[in-house]
C-alpha cells in the first residue's frame, strides 16, 4: 500500500452510515476489511430484534463495495459486560444509557481487540463524530459530528486516547442526506434502508414488557407532590423521571391545582421515593420539580485521560440536547466525580443518564448523573 495507507477494519451493522464509510476508505485506498457484531442472542429471531435480515444487508454493500466480511459474536461478552450493568441500574431505580457502554466495551473494546488480532491499524464506524490529532498537546481530540443533527459525540464520550488513536470516523464530516445521496449513487442495497431506534436488544418490542422478562415488579403508590394516591405504578424500574406517557392516571384531576399547572394539565414523572416504593408525579411540563440548576456526577471518564480545570464549559444531559452553559467543577482529585451549575436551569436531569462536557465541538468526556439539585 502507498505512505498513508492502512488496513482498516469497519464495523459493518448492515446500516447506510457504516456502508458508506467502508466505501469512502476504500475509496481513499486503505485495505478495508468489514466485520458484523452479533451482540445479542436471545430471542435474536423474533420480529423485534433480528441480527440475521441485518447481516444480510452487510453482506450485500461488502459484495458491492468489493471487501471481505467476517461474521463475529461478542454475544457473551455484551451480556457480562452492558446488559448486566444495565439491569442493575434499572433495578436500583436509575436509567442506564447502554448505548454509551456498548460503545466503551464492545464497539471500541472487544471489536478493536479483535481488529488489531486480524492486524489492523485503524478501525472504523458509521459514527457522527470526528476524531483531530492535537500536535500541540500530542493528543487526540472527539470532535462533534458536522451534521448537528446527527452529532453522536454524547454516545462516544467515554473513549480514552489509545481508543481515539485508532478509531476513524469516516461520515463525522458529512450531513446525513449527503450520505444518502453516496449510497444511492454508488448503488448500495441499503442505500434507502430506515435507520435503527432504540437498543439493540429491546428493538421496536414495548420496553416495559421487555423489562418484566427480567425485573421483579414491585407495585407501588403514584402520588402527587402533597402525598395524595393517584394511583399506583408497577415498579419504580418501569419509569424514568420526565415520562408523561405510560401513567395510567390521564383522567385524574387534582384537588386545589398543584403548582406549574391547572386542573388538566399532563402529568409527569417527578421522583422515586425508593424508601416507601413510592412514585411522585407533578402536573404541568415546568413544574419546580422538574428543574434542576445543579447536579453531581461520578464514574468519569475524560478523553484525555485527566479531568479539565474547574471552569466554564457547556453541556449535555441527554442526547440531542442543545448544549448548555455551566460552570464545572471537579469534586475528586482523580476526576471521578464533578459538580456542574447550569446558567439555566435543566429540565428532568436523570440520575443514571450521563452528563457530556464540550468545549466548543470539542467533547471532553463525562460521567454518570448521581443527583440533580433544583437551587
Amino acid at each position: 500500500m502507498a505512505s498513508g495507507l492502512q488496513r482498516v477494519v469497519v464495523g459493518l451493522s448492515g446500516g447506510v452510515d457504516s456502508a458508506v464509510s467502508a466505501w469512502l476508505l476504500k475509496q481513499q485506498g486503505h485495505e478495508v476489511v468489514g466485520i458484523f457484531m452479533k451482540n445479542w442472542e436471545d430471542d435474536d429471531d423474533s420480529e423485534y430484534c433480528s441480527s440475521n435480515v441485518d447481516f444480510v444487508d452487510a453482506a450485500a454493500v461488502a459484495d458491492v463495495i468489493g471487501i471481505e466480511i467476517e461474521h463475529v459474536n461478542f454475544a457473551a461478552e455484551y451480556k457480562d459486560r452492558v446488559f448486566a450493568e444495565f439491569l442493575r441500574e434499572y433495578e436500583a431505580g436509575r436509567t442506564p444509557n447502554p448505548d454509551i457502554l456498548c460503545n466503551a466495551e464492545i464497539k471500541f473494546k472487544a471489536f478493536l481487540d479483535h481488529a488489531v488480532r486480524l492486524g489492523a491499524e485503524k478501525i472504523a464506524t458509521g459514527h457522527y463524530a470526528r476524531v483531530r490529532h492535537h500536535a500541540g498537546r500530542g493528543r487526540y481530540e472527539l470532535l462533534k459530528g458536522l451534521d448537528p443533527l446527527k452529532d453522536q459525540s454524547y454516545f462516544l464520550h467515554r473513549l480514552n486516547q489509545a481508543q481515539l488513536a485508532r478509531t476513524l470516523f469516516p461520515v463525522g464530516e458529512l450531513h446525513k442526506t449527503e450520505v444518502r445521496r453516496l449510497a444511492a449513487e454508488i448503488g448500495l442495497p441499503n442505500a434507502k434502508k430506515k435507520d435503527s431506534t432504540g437498543i439493540c436488544f429491546i428493538g421496536e418490542r414495548p420496553f416495559r414488557d421487555f423489562l418484566n422478562r427480567y425485573i421483579r415488579s414491585a407495585p407501588g403508590p403514584i402520588e402527587d407532590e402533597r402525598g395524595r394516591p393517584l394511583g399506583e405504578h408497577m415498579g419504580l424500574s418501569f419509569y424514568t423521571l420526565g415520562q408523561r406517557q405510560g401513567l395510567g392516571i390521564g383522567g385524574v384531576k387534582a384537588r386545589g391545582a398543584p403548582r406549574g399547572g391547572g386542573e388538566h394539565a399532563p402529568w409527569f414523572v417527578a421522583r422515586k421515593d425508593l424508601a416507601r416504593n413510592a412514585l411522585i408525579v407533578v402536573q404541568g411540563h415546568d413544574h419546580p420539580w422538574l428543574l434542576s440548576h445543579r447536579l453531581r456526577a461520578a464514574d468519569a471518564s475524560w478523553c484525555a485521560g485527566e479531568p479539565p480545570a474547574a471552569s466554564r464549559l457547556a453541556a449535555k444531559t441527554r442526547y440531542r440536547q442543545t448544549d448548555s452553559a455551566c460552570a464545572f467543577k471537579p469534586l475528586a482529585q482523580a476526576g471521578t466525580h464533578f459538580e456542574l451549575c447550569f446558567d439555566e436551569a435543566q429540565w428532568a436531569v436523570t440520575p443514571g443518564q450521563s452528563a457530556v462536557l464540550y468545549d466548543g465541538e470539542v467533547c471532553l468526556g463525562g460521567g454518570v448523573i448521581e443527583q440533580a439539585f433544583a437551587d
